[in-house]
């Protein structure tokens, strides 16, 4: 993988993931065409149960290659996915088929310094944000779901949709941790 240096030696993501919708994750294995949106409270719930282990290995804030972030530049993204998302569904529920701001995810990694950020801090912060989102899909009545938003390039999403294709984001960001670590090795 190549390096840029305006994102911190990360190659932006640029890939369109809405197929995650359709198909199962070829990496982290997320099936969200199977996944209903009752479950994404738990499935959202469950991930940030996770995070915490992986923030507290000594190897957090080390990336595996200079092209990949560390586990925790991937939790304070994580973090910021729940918060961005929770914004995104309150406008979805107050507004009338809302477009939505682009968000430059690797910016805001260089802006915030994510491979600086406390590991226990970040863990609180993104238990905290999991709750809340957690809490609001867990309270969204029957008719909520069918409520329309639109991504900046133009994606179509329904609150349904939206929640499945979030929910992918943590999860494999789980994953992509993981397998830093399993890159480093065993031992610190």
């Amino acid at each position: 993988m190549a390096s840029d240096s305006t994102t911190g030696g990360i190659v932006p993501d640029d890939k369109d993931w809405t197929w995650v919708l359709e198909r199962p994750c070829p990496d982290c294995g997320f099936d969200a065409s199977t996944t209903r949106p009752d479950q994404v409270a738990g499935l959202v719930r469950a991930n940030a149960a996770a995070w915490p282990a992986l923030l507290a290995d000594p190897r957090a804030a080390t990336r595996p290659d200079p092209a990949t972030w560390s586990a925790l530049e991937y939790a304070c993204h994580v973090r910021d996915v729940l918060r961005l998302y929770e914004v995104r569904l309150n406008w979805m529920l107050d507004e009338d088929d809302p477009l939505f701001a682009n968000w430059d995810q690797d910016v805001t990694a260089v802006e915030d310094a994510y491979g600086t950020q406390d590991p226990t801090a970040v863990a609180t912060e993104l238990a905290a944000a999991a709750e809340v989102i957690a809490d609001h899909f867990e309270s969204l009545p029957a008719e909520a779901w069918a409520r329309p938003g639109r991504r900046s390039d133009g994606a179509a999403f329904t609150v349904d949709t939206f929640a499945r294709y979030f929910v992918h984001d943590p999860i494999h960001h789980t994953w992509d941790a993981e397998a830093g670590y399993r890159t480093m090795g065993e031992e610190a």
